[in-house]
C-alpha cells in the first residue's frame, strides 16, 4: 500500500485545492477497489498544526496527522497558498524542511498553483521546470531566478516534482497524477465523474499579458511603453536598438534579462492580449482585428496567435464572444 500525504500548510490558504485532492483521490481509490479488489493508497492529511482554519475562520481542517508522524510517504500534494506565499514560507519552515528530507527519501511532490513557491524555497527546483499561476509570474521570477519558470504550462514533470498552472487547473494534475499512479481508465472514470477536460497541456489561453516591469532598467521601460502604445506598428529589434541608441546585440540582451522575453516575443504578446480583448468584446472579423494589431499576413497572425493561446483566433473568438461571427 502507497501513502498519499496531503499537506495543510499554516496560513490562509486554499482550500478547494485540499478538499479537492483528497476527493478525486479517495475516488481513484473506490474505483480500484471495486475493480481489483484493493485500494492503492492511504490517504492522509498532514500538518504542522491541529487545524488550520480558511476564509476568515468560516472552514477549519483538521490533519490526521503531524508530519513529524510520517517516516516515509510515496507522494506529497502540496495545496495552492493563494496570493499568500510571501507569509505562508515564513509560517512553514518546518514544512519545507520535511518536504526537502522526504523528497530525498524517494517521495515525489506535486505542487498545486502557488504551492510552487513553497518547494522553490526548499532549493529544490533550482535548475527545473515550474509551473504556477500566470499572475504570479513577476515575483516567482524575482524570488526564485534560478527556476526555469514555464508559465505557458499547465503541467510540469521533472525527477519526480510535479507543479501546475493557477487555480482550478489542479483538477487537471490530479488526473494526470492519477493515470501515472492507478491507469488511463481510472482517470477517464474519474474525469467523467468529477467532469474535467482530460489531457489539457496549457493554461495559456487564461493567461492575462501585463508585461514584467519590476526593474530598473530605464531604457527597456522605455521601449516596453513605445510596443504598447505603437499596436499597430511592425517593430524590429533595429528600430528599437536604433531609437534608444544601443547596439543590437546589448539591447536584446538587457530586454530578456529585463522582462524574460526577447523584444520580438513581447511586442507579439502585446499584439495578441490586445487582439484577444478585441475578440472577446467586439464583432470585428478575424481579418480586422489582424490589421489592427500590425499583421498584414493572415497565416504569420494565425500561427503567433496559437503559439501564445494554443488556440486559433477563430476558436478563441467562437470560445470567448457570446455573439461570435465566425468568419474571416
Amino acid at each position: 500500500m502507497k501513502h498519499l500525504t496531503i499537506i495543510v500548510p499554516n496560513g490562509e490558504n486554499n482550500l478547494s485545492s485540499i478538499s479537492g485532492a483528497y476527493e478525486i483521490f479517495n475516488k481513484a481509490n473506490n474505483y480500484w477497489k471495486e475493480n481489483l479488489k484493493k485500494e492503492l493508497f492511504i490517504i492522509q492529511l498532514a500538518g504542522i498544526a491541529e487545524k488550520v482554519e480558511f476564509n476568515g475562520g468560516l472552514f477549519t481542517v483538521k490533519p490526521h496527522l503531524n508530519i513529524s508522524a510520517i517516516e516515509k510517504t510515496n507522494l506529497i500534494i502540496i495545496p495552492s497558498l493563494n496570493h499568500n506565499y510571501k507569509l505562508a514560507l515564513k509560517d512553514n519552515e518546518l514544512l519545507i524542511e520535511w518536504l526537502e528530507k522526504q523528497y530525498k527519501n524517494g517521495a515525489e511532490i506535486a505542487t498545486i498553483c502557488t504551492g510552487a513557491f513553497m518547494l522553490a524555497a526548499s532549493g529544490m527546483l533550482n535548475g527545473r521546470s515550474c509551473s504556477t499561476h500566470w499572475s504570479v509570474t513577476e515575483n516567482f521570477r524575482m524570488m526564485f531566478p534560478k527556476v526555469s519558470l514555464q508559465i505557458d504550462k499547465l503541467i510540469t514533470d521533472e525527477n519526480g516534482i510535479y507543479t501546475n498552472g493557477g487555480a482550478y487547473s489542479f483538477l487537471n494534475l490530479m488526473l494526470y497524477l492519477i493515470e501515472k499512479y492507478y491507469d488511463r481508465q481510472t482517470a477517464i472514470y474519474c474525469s467523467k465523474v468529477f467532469q474535467i477536460e482530460m489531457d489539457r497541456n496549457t493554461q495559456s489561453e487564461f493567461a492575462i499579458f501585463t508585461g514584467q516591469k519590476k526593474h530598473d532598467d530605464e531604457v527597456v521601460l522605455q521601449a516596453q511603453e513605445y510596443i504598447e502604445k505603437n499596436i499597430a506598428e511592425k517593430i524590429t529589434i533595429e528600430d528599437l536598438s536604433t531609437k534608444y541608441n544601443v547596439s543590437r546585440r546589448n539591447f536584446d540582451r538587457r530586454f530578456i534579462k529585463a522582462t524574460g522575453n526577447t523584444p520580438i516575443e513581447y511586442s507579439q504578446r502585446v499584439k495578441i492580449e490586445t487582439a484577444k480583448k478585441s475578440f472577446e468584446t467586439n464583432r470585428k472579423t478575424i481579418n480586422e482585428v489582424m490589421y489592427e494589431v500590425g499583421y498584414s499576413d493572415v497565416k504569420a497572425f494565425r500561427e503567433v496567435f496559437r503559439k501564445i493561446t494554443g488556440m486559433s483566433p477563430l476558436e478563441y473568438k467562437g470560445k470567448y464572444y457570446k455573439d461570435a461571427v465566425l468568419n474571416v
